[in-house]
């Protein structure tokens, strides 16, 4: 069997991506951090629905507890899957936190960068010895790096996941002689729980989000998730380096 780590899996997207990663037949090692019944919940419906998952903990800030990770992470491919690699990787935990650029404090600056980048940069090497050749990784990115969704507030967080893009790349050039296939996804808006629940908080947002949407409404986890696991299985074999808006026609 095939085995995927998808970083904070506990809600909104990652859990979506677990879940539709799941339903093809791989099994799943999803991480959390600060939210473990959300974890328990994902791995319950994956369970449920005749899966295999793991819920590890992980905070993608703290590269130093990379090496303990990855120690967990053989123990679980080990005890659960009785193997000694796995094949897929999706970096996607993360946080938002939007401040015009004149506010951005430089606390706030490293904050996002160590979660949105470095964070993946360094959490990617770490497990590299124990991703199979032939595998896959995908990264969330975000269309605040793109035009279609340049809005005020997002210079940091765009940033970082520009920054996020450009890494996509290397690595697809890098690890293409392993034949590992890299490649990120730039979600729109989506309905979760990302900049403390900020959609359930000011529902007031969203009619103007789905006003500038060409298809009328805003994203959905599953509409990201969907995405992540297809680009993960055999459909997207020959994709590689690229940078997928996920958006439903954001400024269209």
């Amino acid at each position: 069997m095939q085995v995927a780590i998808v970083t904070g899996a506990s809600s909104g997207i990652g859990q979506s991506a677990a879940r539709q990663i799941a339903r093809r037949g791989t099994g799943v090692i999803i991480t959390y951090h600060g939210n473990e019944a959300g974890a328990r919940t994902t791995v319950s419906s994956i369970e449920k629905a005749g899966g295999t998952a793991v819920a590890l903990s992980l905070d993608v800030g703290s590269s130093e507890a990379f090496p303990a990770f990855r120690e967990s992470v053989v123990a679980a491919l080990r005890d659960t899957w009785q193997r000694e690699t796995f094949d897929f990787l999706v970096n996607n935990a993360g946080f938002g936190r939007m401040a015009l650029f004149q506010d951005t404090t430089e606390q706030m600056f490293d904050e996002l960068m160590r979660a949105l980048l470095k964070g993946p940069y360094f959490l990617t090497q770490t497990l590299l010895p124990l991703l199979a050749d032939g595998g896959a990784i995908v990264n969330t990115a975000s269309n605040t790096a793109r035009f279609s969704g340049l809005e005020a507030g997002y210079s940091a967080y765009g940033t970082m996941k520009g920054g996020l893009v450009v890494l996509t790349r290397y690595l697809a050039k890098e690890l293409g002689e392993r034949g590992i296939r890299v490649n990120s996804v730039s979600p729109g808006a989506t309905r979760t729980r990302i900049a403390g629940d900020a959609f359930a908080l000011h529902p007031e947002v969203i009619p103007p989000i789905e006003a500038r949407t060409a298809f009328g409404r805003l994203g959905e986890p599953d509409d990201i998730g969907l995405a992540i696991a297809a680009l993960l299985a055999d459909e997207g074999r020959w994709i590689t380096a690229q940078d997928i808006e996920v958006s439903g026609g954001y400024n269209l």
